[in-house]
């Protein structure tokens, strides 16, 4: 049997036709298959790989971890050095209130614990989500999530879930007193890189303090120098109550992150105890790859250089009569084409001439670009011009 078909044939797929790159290594932002073949890695894992494949920072810090020990206990029981590292470097670079972290396996996981943490402070049951959302696959998370076709072999889900327009001020009076939590991806992704308006988020922001409702921002996707900010909401200058995290918070390595108040994570603690328990979350190797991530966000990377970056990149793509519109915020980009065929063909030329891009779930006329944000000039260029190429190929 042939490595395709066993793939195929006895792991558990989530599509009918996957890229099927046979994948032998990876360094900076190359995929390299078992034939030789490179691939410009423009997806970077879906914003994973923020800072690249393999970060000598990261491997070190792997090394030395496995070094010393594995999974010891269960999280929140044990006092261990990578967790503390991990925590007090991500604390440094928040803002006060969010000053208490807990350390998850993933993404959708965070959420699924900022939902209950929202639900046990106030009391409340109502959450406020919204359309185009994207918040993960699990029962809680995709409650909150807003493609219906992807929700609807798998209700009942979540009650008393209520979407609201995004972007539209006038939708957020229906924040009220019996509103638990808001959930609000800061950039939204899957629907196709849409960024609010300053208004909306000041507003979003007034009515949470006005109702008592905790407002959630999801960065699991937009978060770490993604948008060209160390955080998205730092372009807005509004503070979340809870903040999510995952994705390239690792560096590689499978992590999420539910950051609040210490007063806020204490409430996971009584009424009931274990209110949210994860057996494998904080794990010393992987706390150790996110804690040398963060550091190489902080020393190496220069945000200014993601938002100059990505405008040449717009800049180069933008005069394609093809591409009817590009979104974009730092290195997160969405292109508009006119069909879903137009993107299916460019994306596949771009993947047989050596360049991973990729599509949205709930935005299917748009294909995605999120690259390494330590991309060079020289690799921006050399990207536009194969997917210039592939448009034109594909006519």
């Amino acid at each position: 049997m042939s490595r395709k078909d066993e793939f195929l044939s006895y792991q558990g797929q989530t599509n009918q036709s996957p890229y099927l790159i046979d994948v032998d290594r990876a360094e900076g932002i190359y995929i390299y298959d078992k034939s030789g073949k490179s691939y410009m890695d423009m997806i970077a894992g879906v914003a994973v790989n923020n800072i690249g494949h393999r970060h000598p920072k990261v491997i070190n810090a792997l090394n030395a971890q496995i070094d010393k020990h594995l999974h010891v206990m269960v999280y929140g029981e044990f006092i261990q050095d990578s967790q503390l590292a991990f925590c007090a470097k991500l604390r440094a670079i928040l803002p006060q209130n969010l000053n208490s972290v807990y350390t998850v396996n993933s993404g959708t996981e965070a959420n699924e614990a900022a939902l209950k943490l929202a639900k046990r402070i106030t009391g409340r049951t109502e959450l406020i989500s919204f359309k185009g959302s994207y918040h993960g696959s699990t029962h809680g998370s995709m409650s909150v999530s807003g493609n219906e076709t992807k929700k609807e072999a798998f209700r009942p889900l979540l009650p008393d879930v209520k979407f609201l327009e995004f972007n539209n001020i006038d939708d957020l009076n229906n924040i009220s007193s019996k509103t638990a939590g808001v959930i609000i991806e800061t950039i939204q992704g899957d629907a196709g890189v849409r960024t609010p308006s300053q208004a909306f988020m000041d507003e979003i922001r007034n009515k949470c303090y006005e109702t008592g409702a905790q407002l959630i921002f999801d960065e699991v996707q937009c978060g770490m120098g993604r948008t060209g900010k160390m955080f998205a909401f730092e372009h807005f200058n509004v503070t979340p109550d809870i903040l999510t995290l995952g994705k390239a918070l690792g560096g590689g390595m499978p992590i999420g992150a539910v950051v609040s108040s210490k007063e806020n994570l204490y409430e996971f603690t009584y009424n009931p105890m274990l209110g949210h328990i994860t057996t494998f979350g904080g794990h010393p190797v992987i706390c150790a790859a996110a804690n040398a991530c963060l550091e190489v966000l902080e020393t190496e990377i220069n945000l200014d250089e993601v938002e100059r970056l990505g405008q040449i990149l717009e800049d180069l793509l933008k005069s394609n009569d093809e591409i009817t519109e590009i979104r974009r915020k730092g290195m997160m980009f969405a292109f508009d084409m006119q069909s879903f065929e137009r993107v299916e063909k460019v994306v596949k030329k771009c993947l047989e001439k050596g360049l991973i891009s990729f599509w949205f779930l709930s935005h299917p006329h748009s294909f995605r670009l999120s690259p390494p944000i330590n991309i060079t000039e020289e690799e921006i260029r050399n990207a536009a011009k194969i997917i210039s190429d592939s448009i034109a190929e594909t006519k």
